[in-house]
């Protein structure tokens, strides 16, 4: 059995190698309104304090990508959502990202053959959370790659990557960064 000193450590320290990478490799168009979040949990899981995130997201200032705090555990309560419910379908899938939303994004993510599901907040059955509802509607047949939704009730679409460790996720960002360059977004 792992250190579970040894082990969070390693998590923050591959977490913001990852967000370092982002800030220098993605493209800016990807960062959504409240900035995009990383996200990336302990084995076993099973709140909040066993996930971290890049504390305030990776946004946008003076036309230039940058981690807006530092990476630490206690994750915001959305994102930590999005990691705990994926890690109930698969606990090897421990790592998510939340980027912007475009039809045009999810046509380079289609064409790179990701593997990619959706679903309707408006569908949303009533006294359950949007996160722990959509995201555990797109895992129904294992998790994917991507999962999605086109926002509503005043909240933006976004794009939710997931993978086994943070620079799984990193990878696939900055693949489609790259794709995307000539691309109206």
């Amino acid at each position: 059995m792992k250190d579970p000193s040894w082990e969070r450590s390693d998590v923050l320290e591959k977490l913001t190698a990852a967000a370092a990478l982002l800030e220098r490799s993605m493209d800016i168009r990807l960062i959504p309104k409240n900035g995009a979040r990383l996200a990336y949990a302990i084995h076993g899981a099973r709140d909040k304090n066993g996930v971290a995130e890049v504390q305030g997201g990776i946004i946008q200032k003076h036309g230039k990508l940058h981690s807006a705090g530092s990476c630490a555990f206690g994750a915001d309560e959305d994102v930590a959502r999005i990691v705990l419910t994926v890690m109930k379908f698969d606990p090897n899938m421990r790592c998510v990202a939340a980027l912007r939303f475009s039809r045009n994004i999810l046509m380079v993510l289609e064409s790179l053959l990701l593997e990619c599901t959706s679903f309707d907040p408006a569908s949303e059955p009533p006294g359950i959370s949007t996160m722990d509802w959509g995201v555990a509607s797109c895992c129904k047949e294992g998790v994917p790659d991507v999962c999605y939704d086109y926002g509503g009730r005043g909240k933006e679409a976004i794009i939710r990557f997931f993978g086994e460790d943070p620079i799984d996720v990193t990878n696939n960002i900055i693949m489609i960064s790259n794709r995307i360059i000539n691309i109206e977004l």
